[in-house]
């Protein structure tokens, strides 16, 4: 069974026992239609920003976005003090919501195209440029707002979004699973995302092949900008305020998420429905947390322990123990010698 499959499978039943174990820690009350409901709206926020982290590490090269909860916090900071100052959340309801959501999309993207062209045209390592964007741009939220909480309100359409349910899920779940299949479709029949895994793949090749690098690292970070950009405008359609430091644990979590999702590290690989299926999962456990009485601190704990073992035990075919006889029809003859690199 080809690896892709295999790590799709392992979270379906990874997804299923949480599922299990939820029903029987709570007497049914975890499969309750209001606690699905409760979970699928957490949901979009991590996945919008794991899928931009997918993103980023499948173009190689140690690729990773580490500023994504700071750009999200800040496209909800700056959207609101500029938006509030010429129209009223409260009087001009649908123009403030919708000058507001452009907003926040504009500055994810623009922060995304930053991050991309630091790294294509200054050759800046993607961690390294990420975590110095992150600060730069947690900063500027910290002086845009003072250090305080900017007030958003509850205009209708941004508050509908944020809370209002639609054949029965939460509107901004919805968001997410279309943008999620949109960015798949694009990963697997465009010549966007055929670069982009080749480029992680074989950097060098890629760049003997005349791919165009540095568009391809500028869109890819582009659209994990546009996608921090859309959890900060859902992050601020469920709460009434915006704060420049919302969602500390998001990065590590986010992070998580892609390495359950089995993304390589170094690039080449990722499949968005495994992202959507990881973070689901992340959700699942983190109810059951709250179901404990366990509290944020043993939480992320237990988000830590749990990225470094997905980590360790990732070098290893662990998957394939799930599939049983795997491999059994092989050929038992003896492998070819790889070619030698020439000098």
């Amino acid at each position: 069974m080809h690896k892709t499959s295999e790590q799709l499978i392992m979270l379906v039943v990874i997804n299923v026992a949480l599922l299990v174990v939820g029903a029987v820690i709570s007497g049914g009350t975890f499969l309750s239609l209001f606690n699905f409901q409760s979970m699928a709206s957490q949901v979009p926020e991590i996945g919008l920003l794991a899928i931009g982290v997918m993103l980023a590490m499948c173009a190689g090269n140690g690729g990773i976005d580490l500023s994504g909860i700071a750009l999200a916090n800040l496209s909800g900071v700056l959207s609101a003090v500029i938006v509030s100052s010429f129209l009223s959340a409260t009087d001009n309801e649908t123009a403030f919501s919708l000058t507001f959501m452009a907003m926040t999309v504009g500055i994810g993207l623009v922060g995304g195209v930053i991050n991309g062209l630091l790294i294509s045209k200054l050759n800046i390592t993607p961690i390294l440029c990420t975590l110095g964007t992150q600060m730069a741009f947690m900063g500027l939220a910290v002086v845009v707002s003072g250090g305080k909480a900017v007030t958003v309100g509850s205009p209708d359409l941004l508050s509908r979004i944020g809370n209002d349910m639609l054949l029965g899920l939460p509107i901004g779940f919805l968001i997410f699973a279309v943008i999620a299949a949109v960015i798949a479709a694009v990963l697997k029949f465009t010549p966007y995302g055929l670069w982009l895994m080749l480029m992680g793949t074989n950097p060098k090749a890629a760049v003997y092949a005349g791919f165009p690098r540095t568009g391809i690292l500028v869109a890819t970070y582009a659209i994990s900008g546009t996608l921090s950009g859309l959890a900060g405008m859902i992050i601020a359609a469920r709460n009434v305020n915006v704060k420049y430091d919302y969602g500390s644990s998001y990065l590590l979590i986010a992070i998580l998420v892609v390495v359950m999702a089995g993304v390589k590290p170094e690039g080449g690989y990722g499949r968005v429905i495994c992202v959507v299926l990881s973070a689901i999962a992340l959700q699942l456990m983190s109810s059951l947390l709250n179901f404990g009485g366990l509290s944020n601190f043993v939480r992320d704990f237990a988000w830590g322990l749990l990225l470094l073992t997905f980590l360790a035990v990732g070098r290893y075919d662990v998957a394939g123990f799930l599939v049983p006889f795997k491999g059994q029809h092989k050929s038992s003859g003896p492998s070819p010698q790889a070619p030698k690199p020439s000098n």
